[in-house]
């Protein structure tokens, strides 16, 4: 076992897929002598080369399309983009190149290409460097999405990714880049794109991902110190989506919220309560509950704290459902 942060995580698993795929380079701005603005790169192109770890213009669609040449190429390119908000100059060869080539080609052409996205709040910011557009990819077939909330799985998704024949976006946890925990560098335990019960619980379920899944966790504890048991999964993989675990947790609990930090209007979470009321609606006790971001652009840093997704949020939640 090592002990590092998802950040060093996230690195070690970029070394050990350059060490096993030449094929596999890194692209983006600043990712080369600086090492990424969160220096998630730091170290790499020192021991890679300028060739494997290149630093690119300012130009989020340029890095995307070259990407999609290498891949059809044989390359496996990791693009790094140094802020969520960041993202929609290159949203278009995403979601109407990208995501469709298999598809287009008839299985002809696959483009393995991975894109590392740094999103969500709680670092002090504004918008474009706060948001949570995970949804708007997630709409778009032919992507795989995955967040990790944990340095195990994020050394172990990262290489899940590239070596992936589909393009993966990994959005990554920046409030969490910081965040201490155990890696098995021997086993991943289980695939990227299948969710995981973190927490078990008998009396109602809380599904999160990416940053709110220490916040669900902290919220399960407390609401046992109430005299709930509460079960927390970690969604792991938004799309696709893993329903069979949530759907066997609801058939137990009767009761789901389902929580991130991207607007309730639209998001994830209403995607997850249509399903699970569709497969276990004689299951459930209670609607399906949302906690999520308002639907309002990325507040000023003074005020993030009440656009988050907190406890005493959820712990409201839970008790709204439990006593429907």
């Amino acid at each position: 076992m090592a002990n590092m942060t998802i950040a060093k995580a996230i690195t070690a698993g970029l070394r050990e897929t350059m060490k096993n795929n030449p094929k596999t380079m890194l692209m983006g701005e600043d990712i080369g002598a600086l090492g990424g603005v969160y220096r998630v790169t730091e170290g790499l192109q020192a021991e890679f080369g300028k060739t494997r770890v290149v630093d690119t213009p300012l130009a989020e669609s340029g890095i995307i399309g070259t990407a999609i040449g290498l891949a059809f190429r044989g390359y496996r390119p990791v693009c790094e983009i140094q802020f969520d908000g960041f993202v929609f100059p290159g949203f278009n060869q995403i979601t109407t190149q990208l995501a469709k080539i298999h598809a287009r080609s008839s299985g002809d052409l696959s483009a393995p290409v991975v894109i590392r996205i740094p999103y969500g709040g709680g670092i002090g910011s504004i918008e474009h460097h706060s948001e949570s557009p995970e949804a708007l990819f997630a709409h778009t077939a032919g992507l795989r999405i995955i967040t990790p909330s944990n340095p195990h799985d994020a050394y172990w998704m990262i290489q899940q990714a590239v070596e992936s024949n589909d393009p993966v976006i990994v959005f990554e946890p920046k409030r969490r880049y910081w965040l201490k925990g155990e890696v098995d560098t021997e086993s991943p335990g289980q695939d990227a794109f299948s969710a995981k019960v973190v927490r078990e619980g008998t009396d109602a379920t809380i599904v999160a991902y990416g940053p709110l899944v220490p916040v669900a966790l902290a919220a399960a504890q407390a609401a046992e110190e109430d005299g709930n048991s509460v079960e927390v999964i970690d969604l792991r993989s938004i799309s696709p989506i893993d329903f069979d675990t949530i759907t066997t947790s609801v058939h137990k609990t009767g009761h789901l919220i389902v929580t991130h930090e991207a607007p309730t209007f639209g998001g994830v979470g209403g995607e997850i309560a249509a399903r699970i009321s569709e497969r276990a609606f004689l299951s459930l006790e209670a609607p399906v509950l949302r906690v999520g971001g308002f639907h309002m652009p990325y507040p000023v840093a003074k005020v993030e704290e009440h656009y988050l997704p907190d406890i005493d949020r959820l712990l409201e939640a839970l008790d709204r459902s439990l006593a429907y």
